[in-house]
């Protein structure tokens, strides 16, 4: 059996709680098309790191970064509604740069792709 930490698992049940909130509570159009990717939990539960990436841009948004930052009283509330914590953490948003580094990667092999396909014409 694998041993977690409460942190861990707390952090797991933010973060789908947190996506969910903004797929069907959050109607603002400055936000955009957001997906959360990851949740860090410090381990006495009372700041969390919310890791964010903007579908369809290789690149964060401060407007963004800052709208979900002001959101986060209302996220807080709605967490508290929704989870079973004595108390709900701070909630800190940050863009998420794997994928960037990620997408960055993918375009490097396909021009190393393209590149030996045409060398082999």
């Amino acid at each position: 059996m694998t041993n977690f930490k409460r942190a861990e698992r707390v952090a797991d049940a933010i973060r789908k709680e947190i996506s969910d909130i903004l797929l069907k509570e959050i109607s603002d159009p400055r936000i955009g098309l957001i997906t959360i990717t990851d949740t860090k939990l410090s381990d006495d539960l009372r700041q969390a790191k919310v890791y964010f990436v903007q579908m369809g841009k290789d690149q964060g948004s401060r407007d963004i970064q800052e709208n979900l930052q002001r959101a986060s009283g209302f996220l807080k509330k709605e967490l508290g509604k929704r989870l079973r914590l004595r108390h709900i953490p701070e909630i800190h948003f940050f863009y998420d740069e794997s994928f960037e580094y990620g997408s960055r990667i993918d375009r490097i092999l396909a021009e190393v792709k393209k590149e030996e396909t045409e060398e082999g014409e």
